[in-house]
């Protein structure tokens, strides 16, 4: 498959994942935000709790080294989300903080 049917295809799919979470997701419920546990993650993030789903996603997003991000998860509700779906939440119509601006 070549590299533009591939990035098609996750383009695809990360909007179908944003459109089925956002349906359903609550912003508002508690949350906890679970760090990778690599080896060579030298950063200082640490497993942290949120009041809100909404504030641990900006979190994640806004604050988090990408490099963080990898292999991390935030619980919400007992259900897990990795890094992709974390984007699709931030990046949904229905997120309700407003956004940084300079967030790739």
């Amino acid at each position: 498959m070549s590299d533009d049917v591939q990035a098609v295809t996750r383009a695809r799919e990360l909007s179908r994942v944003q459109a089925q979470l956002s349906r359903h997701f609550d912003y508002n419920a508690p949350a906890e935000l679970f760090p990778s546990r690599g080896r060579t993650n030298r950063s200082r993030i640490a497993y942290r709790r949120f009041t809100t789903a909404a504030a641990a996603i900006q979190f994640a997003i806004e604050v988090m080294p990408p490099a963080s991000l990898i292999g991390a998860f935030l619980e919400v509700n007992e259900m897990r989300f990795r890094v992709q779906e974390i984007r699709a939440l931030y990046d949904s119509d229905e997120y309700p903080l407003p956004r940084a601006e300079t967030v790739g």
